[in-house]
């Protein structure tokens, strides 16, 4: 369980830092949905791992960062149907 626990944790730091590195290199919008699911399913890893080893001031900034993430998603779904 550790292991998969690990590998989860490390996808999710992984893909966090893919998101933040397109973004940097202007290969991704900020605003894009690409760079929002990113984040999410990022955040969403690093929950699972952070909850396992009971590291709960990390779990609770990556669900911040999950909220964050899906209100862009919806505010730019929103401006794309008005």
């Amino acid at each position: 369980m550790k292991l998969t626990v690990d590998l989860i944790g490390w996808t999710g730091a992984s893909l966090l830092l893919l998101a933040y590195g397109l973004v940097s290199f202007k290969k991704l919008q900020a605003d894009s949905g690409r760079y929002q699911l990113l984040n999410v399913v990022g955040s969403c890893c690093l929950i699972v791992n952070t909850a396992y080893y009971r590291a709960y001031p990390s779990s609770s900034v990556n669900a911040i960062w999950i909220l964050i993430a899906i209100v862009a998603l919806i505010k730019a779904r929103w401006a794309k149907t008005n």
